[in-house]
């Protein structure tokens, strides 16, 4: 007697890829993307407040120098895209950075946050909030020390 060996037919395998690439094709569209885009509007908020912190320190480091300061001001049209670090006195960019795409910046009170010799906020915003779809953060500068916060909504 011999023995059958079991294997698929070529046709088989076809017809399994050919499912395969219809379930991929409804399931891809529908899987949530949401959590990334919350994973870099949270990654943003925390360079935002890295880059005010650092504003601040070299307002406060280059004082003897510079009696105007530094500031971090948002660049372009609403929705920002780019927001730079600028010496008030000479007005050299120190550092610039675009925002993604997807990724709203609301600042409601303002687009200049101006940090004075002794690190303390001397014009400009208070506050400002970065959004995505379901989650926000609102950062917010105490105008008298400095203090740089990040709270998510």
């Amino acid at each position: 007697m011999k023995k059958k060996k079991a294997a698929f037919s070529l046709v088989e395998l076809i017809i399994m890829v050919a499912f395969l690439g219809i379930f991929a094709a409804i399931a891809l569209p529908r899987l949530n993307f949401a959590i990334i885009s919350k994973q870099k509007a949270e990654a943003l908020a925390q360079k935002i407040v890295t880059d005010l912190r650092l504003t601040r320190r070299l307002a406060i480091s280059d004082a003897a120098n510079n009696t105007k300061g530094f500031e971090l001001k948002m660049v372009g049209a609403v929705p920002y895209n780019t927001y730079e670090i600028e010496n008030v006195d000479t007005k050299a960019t120190i550092a610039s950075h675009t925002i993604d795409s997807g990724l709203s910046l609301i600042n409601p009170t303002g687009i200049r946050y101006i940090f004075g010799p002794l690190g303390n906020l001397e014009g400009g915003a208070t506050q400002m909030i970065v959004s995505t779809e379901g989650r926000s953060f609102t950062i917010t500068i105490n105008p008298a020390t400095g203090a740089v916060k990040c709270v998510e909504n």
